[in-house]
């Protein structure tokens, strides 16, 4: 496949953002949690919709939200919402129906709650579709010791850290290819944790593409502060650019 026709089609990013975040242990869906001036949904968003690439953001809402109306960022006229459910993969696949059958889209597929997203890595996954069009993610290579423990709660082994990835998001593939493995693999009842697991278990190898350090995803209250941080640093960073 030539890298024009790889790189065609429009570029349609999804928020699966059903859940509720209950390791946070709070009173609301964690993507709605306040991060600086705004919740974390928002910052997200914020992000998505700001990038020239990025034609379409789809939104997958539980039906009991009540909380996304007051994000100024519900109201863009890129944005549409969709019904969520109980799973991620099942959130994703109610926003790439919303597709039509015969589009030629690519699907960005972004964690809610993963805020600090810098646009550098949006081009940096947009542009390795010249070298992987099966699709590809967002990723880190693993820096730690690894541990695999036992079932006392002590180290069984120490497990080699070479080839190893953290996984990220956005994980950007072709749409329809995406629906049909996430439907496929569903109704065969395999546990699908991430839109690369899906595609994997077709047979496809997407491809790893070196994100940021900071694109973290909040999951525990003590990564809010830490967003917090990467979010001042980024816009400190801007700022900065802008003045020279």
């Amino acid at each position: 496949m030539n890298s024009k026709a790889t790189s065609s089609g429009s570029i349609v990013a999804i928020v699966p953002a059903a859940g509720i975040g209950s390791r946070m242990g709070a009173t609301i869906p964690k993507q709605y949690l306040p991060l600086l001036d705004k919740p974390i949904l928002a910052h997200t968003l914020q992000r998505l919709l700001s990038h020239p690439a990025i034609d379409k953001v789809i939104v997958a809402l539980s039906a009991e939200d009540s909380w996304f109306d007051s994000l100024a960022e519900a109201h863009s006229p890129k944005l549409t919402r969709v019904q969520g459910g109980k799973e991620r993969a099942d959130s994703v696949l109610a926003a790439l129906s919303a597709l039509p059958d015969n589009s030629d889209a690519w699907a960005l597929v972004h964690d809610a709650a993963r805020p600090c997203l810098t646009h550098g890595d949006i081009d940096a996954l947009l542009k390795s579709r010249q070298h992987f069009p099966q699709g590809a993610i967002l990723a880190m290579p693993v820096r730690d010791t690894m541990k695999r423990a036992a079932k006392d709660g002590s180290i069984d082994a120490t497990v080699c850290r070479e080839a190893l990835w953290h996984a990220l998001t956005p994980q950007l593939f072709p749409a329809a290819s995406l629906k049909q493995n996430l439907e496929q693999a569903l109704a065969a009842g395999v546990s699908i944790t991430d839109e690369a697991s899906a595609m994997e278990w077709a047979g496809v190898h997407p491809g790893l593409v070196s994100g940021r350090a900071d694109n973290i995803k909040v999951t525990h209250p003590d990564d809010l502060q830490l967003a917090a941080l990467f979010l001042e640093a980024q816009q400190v960073l801007q700022a900065q650019q802008q003045n020279t």
